[in-house]
Formats: C-alpha cells, structure tokens, sequence
C-alpha cells in the first residue's frame, strides 16, 4: 500500500474514531467534524496534509482528505487540549494543504502572558524553569523524559534555542514537531 493510501486510510481512521468517540470539544459547546468527511466517498479522494499547532492533544502535521474543514484537521490532532480556546479558531473554516492551524489556549488571544515557575508566555511550558512534573504535561513526555531535560539543563545550562532540545536522549525531530508550539525558552 502506497504512503499516500495509507495517509488516506489513517486519516479516515481518525476523523471517524473522533465522530465516534465523542465531538471535537471547545469552550460554549461542542462542533463535530463535518458529516462530509466520514463518508464513504472520502476513502476515494486524495488526502492533503496540514500542521495543527498550539493547544491540541497531538500537535504536528495531520494528513486529512481533500475537502476537509478546519474542524477535521483539529479531530485529526487528537482533539482541543482542556483550556484551549477554540471559540478563537474558525471551526468550519475549509483548509488549504500546507495550511498551517494554531489552537490558542489560556493567555494567547490578548490576555496577560502567564507568569507561573514553569510557564511562559501564553501559557507555554518555558523549559528552563519547569520542573519535572510541569514538563510531563507535554505529549509524550514522561516522566524518563521529563528527568532527562531537567538532567540536561542542570549538567549544560539554559536552552538558548528550542532546537536544542535535540540534544536530550529521546527527543527527536518528530517529538520536537510535537511540542514545539507548546514551550518557550524565554
């Protein structure tokens, strides 16, 4: 099966898993993913991919089928994380492929940045001042992970650059896509 089919059949998976499973939340209600992306036609259209960043449960880039709304995108990136701001992002906006999709969360539609020991501006892990604990609410980072970022900076200083995360065990490209939207270093 070619990379662009399976792209397709993932895609489907998941916009029908979100329709399943429950409704893409969002603050004063709920939106659904649109009723034209889990039918059966879509298996036979082409699959675009779009990066959905900020406050969602799986940041990164998404494939999704042609046709698709900004809602599909946001279901296809694991749904709004708890706080997001989702009544900021046009839900039923179509998307573009290559579009890029950030979910706002606490702090980042105007009000004042957050000032709190491991956070930032926006609410965002600042990954010179977390601890442990406040790392581990990143996707995919544990508590080995979190550890390590924190042994990192303790043995080499501050990260200048969110790239320099690549240099902690365990934190590739891919992971760094994940969290890249959700930290600072300030």
């Amino acid at each position: 099966m070619s990379h662009g089919r399976i792209g397709v059949v993932l895609a489907v998976i998941g916009v029908t898993l979100g329709g399943v499973l429950g409704m893409v939340q969002r603050e004063g209600g709920v939106a659904q993913p649109s009723p034209a992306s889990v039918t059966p036609e879509t298996i036979e259209t082409t699959s675009i991919e779009v990066h959905v960043g900020g406050w969602v449960v799986s940041p990164g880039v998404v494939a999704i089928p042609e046709g698709s709304i900004v809602a599909d995108a946001i279901a296809a990136a694991g749904g709004l994380r708890p706080g997001a701001s989702g009544d900021s992002v046009n839900l039923a906006a179509p998307v573009m492929p290559g579009q890029q999709i950030i979910v706002p969360g606490p702090g980042d539609s105007g009000g004042a940045p957050t000032d709190v020991a491991g956070t930032g501006a926006g609410g965002r892990v600042a990954i010179n001042r977390a601890t442990a604990s406040e790392l581990e609410t990143l996707p995919g980072v544990g508590p080995v992970l979190a550890a390590r970022i924190v042994a990192h900076r303790e043995q080499n200083g501050p990260f200048t650059e969110v790239e320099d995360l690549l240099q902690v065990s365990g934190i590739g490209e891919s992971k760094l896509a994940a969290i890249r939207d959700l930290i600072v270093v300030p």
